[in-house]
């Protein structure tokens, strides 16, 4: 099973905690982790902008990748949300179980 690691930066905690919720309703990830006052700097427009956000690193499996985009594409107030998946080369047998337990589909 291939697992991954999301990384979406949201503007606020509200918001955060709203997409947690659902991907955690629908059994999309095993864990959401919430790291609050983040300070972001980017290019936007052709201005360099720095905006404080919160950024969800979400543990699933990478078959669940699609609808997990789609759930913060509808959710974000963003236009462009920041949406990135990192592959996770090795973890621990007993996580990856656990992982596997959480993020199984319920009959």
């Amino acid at each position: 099973m291939d697992i991954i690691v999301i990384y979406c930066t949201v503007p606020n905690k509200k918001l955060a905690k709203e997409i947690t919720k659902v991907l955690m309703k629908h059994r999309l990830a095993a864990c959401v982790s919430m790291i609050e006052n983040v300070k972001s700097v980017f290019s936007w427009d052709g201005e360099i902008c720095e905006e404080k956000e919160v950024l969800l690193m979400i543990k699933t499996r990478r078959a669940n990748y699609g609808k997990i985009k789609l759930v913060i594409e509808d959710m974000h107030s963003y236009s462009v949300p920041e949406i990135i998946a990192l592959p996770i080369v090795d973890c621990s047998e007993d996580y990856l179980k656990w992982l596997a337990k959480e993020t199984a589909l319920q009959d």
